[in-house]
């Protein structure tokens, strides 16, 4: 009993999701803030750090800071857009350092982002996700779309007193259409 309470957690899949919809939904304004004034940033952060292209790698870290949020919160594609948002906190954490040297306050926030999206990496989306619903519809069961769309007829007979009459008996599939032996012939 102190083995559940203490090492096994019901709420495991539901800690993930509230872990990729709170990190997404807290880091998407940055994104949004980055494109309100893109040469401002450009010149802050990108150009100190003297990487090429500043424009082109700003819209870069913005596209990442949004798409990898919308990704986190729909469960969709996630460890590619937690992969987008570690890449992007690498560089603002290195910027800062550069910049102002180990400063908790500028590196608090972008490392928390650093170890939320490490973390998604490492564990997955959990249940409570698109790619587990993928995953579980399209690779587990790859014929599911075609049971779904597709009735297949399969005849059976059952044995009777009466010799006279067999008739065939059509089985119900479990995830059948609603109304397919209406709209069906």
């Amino acid at each position: 009993m102190l083995n559940s309470i203490f090492y096994r957690s019901v709420f495991t899949n539901f800690a993930f999701l509230v872990l990729r919809v709170f990190t997404g939904a807290l880091l998407i304004h940055h994104g949004f803030e980055k494109l309100n004034d893109i040469g401002n940033f450009a010149d802050a952060f990108v150009r100190p750090l003297h990487l090429p292209f500043p424009i082109t790698l700003s819209y870069i870290a913005a596209a990442s800071e949004i798409g990898g949020s919308w990704m986190l919160i729909l469960g969709l594609g996630t460890r590619l857009g937690a992969s987008a948002i570690l890449g992007t906190m690498s560089v603002a954490i290195y910027h800062a350092i550069v910049t102002s040297g180990f400063n908790i306050y500028l590196l608090e926030l972008l490392a928390l982002y650093f170890a939320s999206a490490f973390s998604i990496i490492l564990l997955g989306p959990g249940m409570f996700s698109a790619d587990y619903l993928i995953k579980e519809i399209f690779i587990s069961n790859p014929y599911f779309i075609n049971s779904i769309f597709i009735q297949k007829s399969e005849d059976k007979y059952i044995p009777s007193t009466n010799t006279e009459i067999n008739k065939p008996i059509k089985q119900k599939k479990s995830l059948d259409f609603p109304f397919s032996s209406f709209l069906s012939s």
